[in-house]
């Protein structure tokens, strides 16, 4: 429901639209999200961009995921970088990372966490491997307030840009792709 508040107009939701999802997230869980929903992320979730995307994508190809220790069954992907000050969304349409997508639904990742309009192909991959893409607010100090964990699982020559498990509590976001369907049709 739409309210006025002062010039403003404003979507009131009630507190139960808000769907919580705990990882790793379920066949089933992913199947049930629809664009525009609104989530919040709880548990450990994998973080990486530019840099690590490929090397991951490598050792997918090579055999050797694995070795990472990190099941990427049920996984959440958050395409940022992790330092003390915190984490914050990069674009997902990145070609580093957006060609990480769908080979990362392939291997088990259930959500990928970021901001921008991915490509049609992106979504339809997502689809394919019932994946959903995820907008998040590009708000450094909400996100670090629910952030209570974070170690660096592979390639840490490549310091904040490095793969990290961090644990979370709440993240908000926005389900921007999942069915074939996007936000930003």
């Amino acid at each position: 429901m739409w309210e006025k508040t002062g010039k403003a107009l404003r979507l009131r939701r009630k507190e139960t639209d808000m769907i919580e999802l705990t990882t790793p997230i379920s066949e089933e869980a992913a199947a049930k999200l629809q664009v525009g929903d609104t989530v919040e992320i709880s548990g450990y979730i994998l973080c990486g961009r530019d840099a690590v995307l490929p090397r991951v994508l490598k050792m997918i190809g090579d055999g050797t995921v694995g070795e990472l220790g990190v099941d990427l069954r049920g996984q959440v992907v958050f395409h940022t970088a992790v330092s003390v000050a915190g984490v914050g969304p990069t674009s997902s349409n990145k070609l580093e990372i957006e060609s990480s997508i769908e080979p990362l639904s392939r291997a088990g990742v259930k959500l990928h966490l970021g901001k921008g309009q991915l490509k049609k192909e992106t979504i339809e991959a997502l689809e394919r491997y019932n994946a959903v893409y995820a907008v998040i607010p590009p708000v450094t100090a909400l996100l670090g307030s629910k952030t209570s964990e974070a170690r660096v699982v592979a390639f840490p020559e490549l310091g904040m840009e490095a793969l990290h498990l961090i644990k979370v509590d709440k993240y908000p976001a926005i389900i921007g792709a999942a069915h074939g369907r996007s936000i930003y049709d």
